[in-house]
């Protein structure tokens, strides 16, 4: 599992980012995922690491982007996928349709964040 995070040291994740993932990558640990039958893979625009709020099954988590990469489906359709770490280092994938961007500062991501560390005061 990847070390986990809080709100003053989420900026020392490790990223993924140069390149397109490969099975490689991800035994290794640098990347999250490496996405397979789909085309033209490649970087996504996007500053690393990149704190978001992730919604997922009507529930928000504060996480970080360390992985962003777009990748075309014989369909046409442009996928925006993202690699996430959450503050118990958990890995997670989501489309970028599922996230909002947002500052290190901002106040929901940050009570989200403390949140998990409330939960564990281990951290």
């Amino acid at each position: 599992m990847t070390p986990g995070f809080d709100t003053r040291s989420w900026a020392q994740l490790a990223i993924f980012s140069g390149g397109v993932a490969s099975d490689d990558d991800v035994t290794s640990g640098r990347a999250i995922y490496a996405l397979k039958d789909t085309l033209n893979g490649r970087p996504l625009e996007m500053d690393l690491p990149q704190p978001v709020i992730w919604y997922e099954d009507d529930d928000e988590f504060g996480a970080v982007v360390v992985q962003a990469e777009a990748h075309d489906t014989e369909d046409g359709e442009t996928l925006e996928v993202l690699g996430l770490i959450l503050p118990s280092g958990e890995e997670a994938i989501a489309f970028t349709d599922d996230v909002d961007l947002v500052d290190a500062t901002d106040p929901f991501w940050v009570a989200l964040v403390d949140a998990y560390a409330d939960e564990d005061p281990s951290r």
